[in-house]
């Protein structure tokens, strides 16, 4: 006992002075630092090693793993007057390094051309994405996202023959004038409930009609309540934002600190899933029927003739057995109908914004309604094809509003590629800045100004396609071209001119002077959103 003692003291001595073991949580802690300290030096080797000896457009100095990334974030600017100011030191094309990912930015109409027409076939490629969109895309199994090859082309080939050629659009003229409608009668029913009589919101009201639009042309179902479409239009939304820009897509060893973010985004794609299904095999359903039963006894006010859906069930990809799965079914169906909406309408609104702003414009737009069409009768889209005031007003809007800031990123099919004689690596994001193009004074006259006149005969030319020049590509160029364009502009004429038609539009009292600031959400929107003061017109239908 007593020769056990001062050992017993010894070690109850050693314990007071050592430091206290490590926690669990404290060496979870110091794991993840480590792990993150790891990482950073493996991308910064990567980086160097991948970079070596190219001739990378100019940029602004980064810093080491992050490159410029807070130096954009932490401006106090929004990107693009980032972007603008940074034009004005390095030139039309230029590199932002942000994290991971290398930005090259064109910002000039010579530029683009090369790069979209000249050298389409070497741009016409997509940058991978992030975990998140590799969700929403079911690995870039869309149209838009999918790199250059032979899945591509298949899914491109499919949407443009058999949904979005003119012919196609045609045959869907009955879901539009039912959208019209039923848009023409909400805004009527929202003015008449409103306190002074007369107020609508834009924005909200043509996002409604667009998006029923897209959902009949899609699934062909034609008898959803307007409960039922509400739903659908808010999972849509959740997911819009669900795949937006996180710091872990520029900084990938942070994604780990990011996982509540990546579950809600699963949580989005199930709810996307459980919404969208049922009328895929709603439609799966009356096709069957369609087969086996005579199509007289079909009730035209169920069911649609066809549909996008339609031409995907049994699609046939080169390169891959077996048609799409129900997964990519989901991912096809949706990229239609929020590529669609969101773009058109915030067009809208910022077109009825100069309309409310010059009254000239919508005297002159109602004359040449009157003039092909009258109060007996809605417009429809074969009569604003032949309206070249209205197609003006549009080509405008679409010159001084495009949709967003930026084309849909490009990516180089390989590496070797070179633009205004600088490298451009095969795995760099090759984005085209559209309003330096669209205002610059070299291309325009007056750019800054609003003035759809600029387009009527002999006037400046306004080729979208870029094909013989690019003065303005709201919906990009080349190869990689948005395939609606021609449903897009279809769709703004068409509204726009059942608009004019069914009411006159003025500035709300309540609300300020027009600024036709802009800001960035899914799309470019106004800053303020537009309430507008309707009075109905006299029509005879």
């Amino acid at each position: 006992m007593s020769m056990q003692q001062p050992t017993t003291m010894a070690e109850a001595a050693a314990a007071a002075t050592s430091p206290p073991p490590l926690s669990l949580l404290q060496l979870a802690f110091t794991a993840a630092m480590a792990t993150a300290a790891l990482a950073m030096a493996v991308a910064v080797a990567r980086y160097n090693r991948r970079y070596r000896g190219l001739r990378l457009p100019p940029g602004p100095p980064g810093w080491p793993i992050v490159g410029n990334l807070f130096q954009v974030a932490f401006s106090g600017k929004l990107f693009i007057h980032y972007i603008r100011d940074l034009r004005k030191e390095y030139g039309p094309i230029l590199t932002l390094r942000m994290g991971e990912r290398t930005l090259v930015i064109i910002s000039s109409a010579e530029v683009a051309h090369e790069a979209l027409i000249e050298k389409g076939q070497e741009f016409a490629s997509r940058p991978r994405e992030n975990t998140t969109r590799n969700i929403f895309s079911s690995n870039k199994f869309t149209v838009n996202s999918a790199v250059h090859g032979a899945e591509w082309r298949s899914l491109r080939r499919n949407m443009v023959s058999g949904m979005l050629s003119t012919s196609r659009l045609r045959e869907f003229g009955h879901a539009r004038r039912r959208a019209m409608d039923r848009f023409v009668s909400r805004m009527r029913a929202e003015a008449a409930e409103s306190r002074d009589g007369a107020s609508v919101w834009v924005l909200r009201n043509a996002r409604f009609a667009v998006f029923c639009i897209l959902l009949d042309m899609t699934f062909g179902l034609l008898d959803l309540g307007e409960d039922h479409i509400v739903h659908v239009d808010a999972v849509m939304k959740r997911v819009l934002l669900a795949v937006g820009v996180r710091m872990d897509d520029y900084l990938p060893f942070l994604r780990p600190f990011f996982w509540r973010h990546q579950r809600r985004a699963l949580a989005v794609r199930r709810e996307q899933v459980d919404t969208l299904m049922p009328l895929i095999n709603r439609r799966r359903a009356i096709l069957r029927d369609r087969s086996s039963s005579s199509s007289s006894l079909e009730d035209p006010n169920v069911a649609a003739p066809f549909s996008y859906l339609d031409s995907l069930l049994e699609l046939r990809v080169e390169g891959r057995d077996g048609v799409p799965s129900d997964d990519e079914l989901v991912t096809l169906c949706a990229e239609l109908i929020n590529g669609g909406t969101d773009t058109t309408a915030t067009a809208i609104e910022w077109g009825m914004a100069r309309i409310v702003d010059n009254p000239s414009i919508q005297a002159r737009l109602h004359e040449e309604i009157m003039e092909k069409v009258g109060e007996a009768r809605p417009v429809d889209d074969r009569d604003t094809d032949a309206m070249p005031y209205l197609q003006a007003f549009v080509k405008e809007l679409l010159r001084k509003h495009p949709p967003t800031y930026f084309s849909l990123t490009h990516a180089a099919v390989r590496d070797g590629s070179k633009l205004a004689g600088y490298d451009v690596p095969a795995d760099a994001n090759l984005d085209i800045f559209l309003p330096t193009i669209s205002e610059d004074p070299k291309l325009w006259e007056r750019p800054t100004e609003f003035d759809p006149e600029r387009f009527l005969s002999g006037g400046e030319a306004a080729d979208m396609t870029g094909s013989a020049g690019i003065r303005m590509i709201p919906f990009g160029a080349g190869r990689r071209i948005c395939p609606g364009l021609a449903m897009g502009t279809t769709h703004i004429a068409l509204m726009v001119a059942r608009m004019v038609q069914a009411f006159e539009w003025s500035a709300h009292p309540s609300q300020p002077k027009m600024d036709f600031k802009d800001k960035v959400e899914f799309t470019v929107v106004m800053d303020t959103p537009l309430l507008a003061a309707v009075k109905p017109r006299s029509l005879s239908f």
